[in-house]
């Protein structure tokens, strides 16, 4: 089978999708086909490793250690599949790569410019996953809007791609936006006539139009947009609002979008959803429900947290349980805004994510301390696992001021200190510690039971670490270190017995949960957030 190509555009404004359409496209045609989910960002940044998760939302870690855009948590999640940092082009990294053979002479004295060197680059990384992957299908996702300077390369790119492999072995899907205004009650769709004009002038005609818009889209709007935009009626979809992303594939399937795909491309290929629609029906309407707070310093921006967030709605499918969502911005219990007592009223369970620096911790530290001492379930998530060691460390080995040495250097007590092979480094840009590391689980721990297993493959980015030269005092005095690291040195997973989930994690456990095998940790948190909501309710 020739390699099939879906290229994903969309216009008018950004947020409208794209990464969900993708993936939920993707998870359509999967069936004992291999895709490959391909995402070109047009920032200059190598990677998204360095950015703020409040101007660009969540990092994702992939397996493998790259760091990707959030739109590959979606893909990983739909597909149940592996992604792999090569699958993310940024320009930065064509624009490198670019300059670098300059550099070397392989272009001969010519003048280097965005076309055709840039797009050739871009082209050229596209043909070579198709063959070191083997792909039967290729996702290509341009991230952005059509128009914007920084992407274009890659919409010339995709435009020529299918010259280069055959029309029939390539499909555009684009998405749009038709608001939908209260005033005159009816959608408009003059954004999206516009938008699609404007990507026939970059060279493309979609071959199906997504239309993003509040409400299902009457027949006589699509006709409408057929009309003016030159699209057969039958391959425009609603794309509407609804509150489950796990839906729109079931809604893309209801619309025919896999029909058009079959008969564009020409392939015989369909996923079962069988067990995914039971799923989203316990999600939709749920026996049970449990309020969980997510105590961070992001919370302005809650894609910074979406990994977890969909880790939450895993687990609790599988629990059929509405996981209910408290944002509580540690900032404000720090700076005495908030008490610790009044921001957990109600909540069954509470989640310290991962983060940086110095604020808002010993707001976090407050809580971890009231969750502790009140018997409240708990999971930490990284930084959430060395905030939960430094509260042990002060109140119950009695360590004043024992801190990290992230925060305060000077510290008499550095209970989390660098990881020993990151104390030199000065780089900030893909130097941690990446990707997935397996931990040894200790026998009889909650942790160990949870997943059933010796041993546990998650995935990290951190540069600090439980210090070993309080291992002995931290275990002495009631901590249970229940996994580390291969060689011994390195803590990955704690929990303490008495309490009734009180678990915390190096690792970034939300970046393997999938709605169909959610993350063990997360199932069990979710597990213990429920018995206590019943325990509160008798």
């Amino acid at each position: 089978m020739q390699t099939k190509y879906i290229i994903v555009t969309g216009g008018v404004l950004s947020g409208l999708g794209k990464g969900i359409a993708t993936a939920s496209i993707a998870r359509l045609l999967k069936n004992n086909k291999k895709i490959v989910t391909i995402k070109c960002d047009g920032y200059l940044n190598v990677d998204p490793g360095t950015m703020n998760p409040i101007e660009h939302g969540e990092v994702f870690v992939l397996a493998d250690g790259g760091e990707v855009d959030m739109d590959f948590g979606h893909y990983e999640r739909f597909l149940g599949i592996t992604c792999k940092s090569e699958w993310n082009l940024t320009s930065g990294k064509i624009f490198n790569r670019v300059v670098a053979n300059e550099r070397e002479g392989k272009y001969l004295g010519k003048t280097i410019q965005i076309f055709p060197h840039i797009t050739e680059e871009i082209k050229e990384w596209w043909k070579t996953l198709q063959k070191t992957e083997n792909a039967d299908i290729m996702t290509i996702e341009i991230g952005g809007t059509v128009g914007d300077i920084e992407n274009s390369w890659f919409v010339e790119a995709a435009r020529q791609l299918k010259k280069q492999v055959g029309s029939q072995n390539v499909a555009y899907i684009h998405l749009t936006y038709v608001p939908f205004f209260e005033t005159v009650g009816e959608p408009k769709t003059k954004p999206a006539q516009r938008d699609i004009a404007l990507l026939r002038e970059k060279g493309i005609t979609p071959d199906i139009v997504i239309c993003r818009s509040k409400n299902a889209l009457p027949k006589k709007i699509k006709e409408k947009i057929s009309l003016f935009c030159d699209i057969e009626e039958n391959n425009i979809i609603t794309g509407k609002d609804i509150n489950c992303i796990y839906e729109v594939p079931i809604l893309f399937k209801e619309e025919g979008i896999l029909e058009r795909l079959k008969e564009k491309l020409k392939i015989e290929t369909e996923g079962d959803l069988t067990e995914w629609t039971k799923l989203v029906q316990n999600i939709k309407t749920p026996k049970n429900q449990t309020t969980i707070a997510i105590c961070g310093k992001y919370t302005e921006l809650k894609d910074s947290y979406a990994s977890i967030i969909e880790a939450l709605t895993h687990a609790g499918a599988h629990c059929n349980t509405k996981v209910n969502l408290k944002w509580i911005e540690t900032t404000d219990i720090e700076t005495v805004k908030q008490k610790v007592e009044d921001a957990l009223k109600g909540v069954d369970g509470v989640l310290i994510p991962g983060g940086f620096g110095s604020r808002g911790v010993e707001g976090k530290i407050s809580i971890i301390k009231h969750i502790r001492e009140n018997n409240i379930p708990f999971l930490g998530i990284c930084y959430g696992l060395q905030l939960a060691v430094i509260e042990f460390a002060r109140n119950v080995c009695k360590l004043e001021g024992a801190h990290s040495i992230e925060i305060d250097e000077k510290t008499k007590h550095p209970v989390i200190d660098y990881i020993p092979e990151q104390r030199n480094i000065k780089s900030k840009g893909g130097t941690m510690r990446l990707g997935g590391c397996t931990a040894v689980l200790q026998k009889g721990t909650k942790v160990q039971a949870l997943y059933n297993a010796d041993t546990a493959l998650e995935r990290h980015r951190h540069r600090y670490e439980v210090n070993p030269a309080y291992h002995e005092q931290l275990t002495k005095n009631g901590m249970i270190f229940s996994g580390m690291s291969e060689n011994k040195q390195l803590v990955e997973y704690i929990e303490l017995e008495k309490h009734p989930f009180f678990v915390a994690t190096q690792a970034h456990n939300e970046l393997t949960s999938k709605l169909e095998k959610p993350n063990p940790l997360f199932l069990g948190f979710v597990h213990a957030s429920l018995n206590k909501t019943f325990k509160n309710q008798s």
